[in-house]
């Protein structure tokens, strides 16, 4: 009889456990949580800027940065994620130049000469062209043997005297540079 009721037992928890299975609960997605990343990781000429220290000196907030190398040149390109101009760039050369020749071979004609930025420096902007506006320019030989450049490219439709005030902001956040961490 013991054993009737022991098997009867297992056989009622055995027919149990095959009832319908519950509904599965929907459960939402994950909300995405924005990261914010530094220049600097995207390595190459990156290295040298700081998304932070763009946004202050130059007024414009950038969030995605791409870097590039060709041979003993190191390129950095910054934007927005939501808009492909306006744009900034840094380029750095290793380079044997003297002052002489970065003056007389380098700089643009009509460039303006900026004081206290590496051994020479210069600063310019050039006219909207087809697809995006002014750029500002300013380039510097480097107290390292590098040969460097910061360029804005603005939007289209962006005025040249808005270019001609960034190239004061560039002057300032060129002097921020330190080319030698490359």
């Amino acid at each position: 009889m013991r054993g009737r009721i022991v098997v009867g037992g297992l056989a009622g928890l055995l027919v149990s456990g095959c009832a319908a299975e519950a509904e599965p609960v929907a459960v939402p997605p994950p909300v995405p949580i924005a990261v914010d990343v530094a220049a600097a990781s995207s390595g190459g000429a990156c290295r040298l800027l700081d998304f932070a220290v763009i946004e202050e000196l130059v007024q414009v907030r950038f969030d995605v940065a791409a870097a590039s190398e060709q041979g003993d040149t190191h390129t950095c390109v910054v934007r927005t994620g939501g808009a492909a101009l306006p744009e900034l760039t840094l380029s750095v050369s290793v380079t044997t130049i003297d002052k002489t020749t970065f003056g007389a071979d380098v700089v643009p004609d009509k460039a303006a000469k900026i004081t206290g930025l590496g051994q020479q420096a210069y600063r310019r902007t050039t006219a909207a062209a087809s697809g995006h506006g002014p750029v500002a320019e300013v380039g510097w030989l480097a107290t390292d043997g590098r040969l460097a450049t910061l360029s804005w490219t603005g939007a289209r439709g962006s005025e040249r005297t808005a270019a001609e005030k960034v190239t004061g902001d560039l002057a300032a956040l060129a002097k921020k540079v330190d080319t030698r961490a490359l």
